[in-house]
């Protein structure tokens, strides 16, 4: 049954089938003899573990952007409108896909029905689309402020940031519904003696050229185009920067902490693209070497197995790592985080700190957290 898995594949679940079978037909393991029983691999103990770790951090620190967002309005700038999307987007992926693909190592077979396969394969690819679309759209926002600074402020109201949004949902939500209309459950023989259910995007009806074409739409709708133009307008953005450091149109201190506060905020930005290239590279370069080589089977090796997991362990742990970022960056961030995941030993600090100022110096000290990019 191995010319099944020549044929399809998939960055979610063709880890199950192939894990399978490229243990029975990869240069190392060549018979179905030689088939290695799941809980005999590493992987089965160590993936779930580190998907444990991606749940627990991801949800806390996605919900916690979430809840800052709505506590203080002070945080709802055009910039964090944004970064709220992006942790929408990765808490709804963690919460909806985590705790099924996390098994998929796991379990030989499929165990969850058709329904929650179908779910899963949805969630996943609307927050990918999400979070590179509004990753996409934030650099062009972050060029507009700081090269036509009038324009970005005529441009900047509430309607057009709400359009913005809508169109980044809705297009990533069209651009999910192919994977989790087609997705199915499809029987396996591993060998003679097993056989597993696996939850599968690319039915065989449609042709060897339907995977092909999907892992090329993803490849370039959901990596290759959107770090091109974000590449583009972070090089446009910088040489912005510099001139304007350069040949300032005021030297007061206002515009200086104006231009401060754009360069931490176009960091912050900068973070997150870096995370986000770095997390789905491996996957990319998986899928399109998987699908497009001509013996996939005959070439898989300990390498691409070993590339395989990072690059699905590394595709998951990019939802948990955005809020981290802004931990890392930004002191309005970190401040409110410290208040509300770390609340105990917080207050305990902030009441003895209390105790040796005035009413009137922590007034304004709480302004400033306000203001701080």
């Amino acid at each position: 049954m191995n010319d099944i898995i020549i044929n399809d594949g998939n960055e979610i679940f063709n880890i199950n089938v192939n894990n399978v079978n490229n243990n029975d037909s990869s240069n190392d393991h060549n018979n179905n003899n030689d088939y290695i029983p799941y809980e005999s691999r590493p992987e089965t103990y160590i993936v779930p573990i580190i998907f444990l770790f991606i749940f627990i951090i991801g949800t806390i620190g996605n919900g916690t952007v979430i809840y800052i967002f709505y506590q203080h309005k002070s945080m709802r700038t055009v910039a964090n409108v944004y970064i709220l999307s992006l942790a929408i987007g990765d808490l709804a992926m963690i919460l909806i896909t985590v705790p099924f693909v996390s098994t998929i190592y796991t379990f030989e077979s499929w165990p969850y029905g058709l329904a929650v396969c179908k779910i899963s394969e949805f969630a996943r690819d609307l927050s990918i689309g999400v979070t590179v679309f509004t990753l996409t759209s934030l650099s062009v926002q972050r060029y507009t402020a700081t090269h036509h600074p009038i324009r970005y402020l005529s441009h900047k109201g509430r309607t057009t940031l709400t359009q913005a949004n809508t169109f980044i949902w809705f297009l990533s939500t069209i651009l999910a519904i192919p994977g989790a209309y087609n997705s199915f459950i499809m029987n396996v023989a591993v060998n003679d003696e097993n056989t597993i259910n696996v939850c599968y995007p690319f039915p065989p009806n449609l042709g060897e050229w339907y995977p092909k074409t999907i892992v090329m739409i993803k490849f370039l709708c959901y990596y290759a185009i959107p770090l091109i133009i974000i590449t583009i307008f972070y090089s446009l953005m910088a040489r912005s920067l510099i001139r304007s450091t350069e040949n300032p149109v005021c030297n007061n201190d206002s515009h200086n902490k104006l231009l401060k506060n754009r360069r931490k905020i176009s960091r912050i930005v900068l973070g997150l693209v870096v995370i986000f290239a770095i997390c789905f590279f491996p996957n990319q370069v998986f899928m399109l070497w998987y699908h497009f080589n001509t013996n996939p089977n005959e070439n898989y090796n300990t390498f691409w197995h070993v590339w395989r997991i990072i690059g699905f362990v590394l595709s998951f742990l990019n939802s948990c790592l955005n809020p981290i970022v802004l931990c890392c960056i930004s002191g309005v961030f970190r401040s409110h985080f410290k208040r509300y995941i770390f609340a105990c030993c917080y207050t305990n600090v902030q009441r003895t700190s209390e105790t040796s100022i005035t009413p009137r110096f922590r007034s304004i000290n709480s302004i400033d957290l306000n203001t701080k990019v």
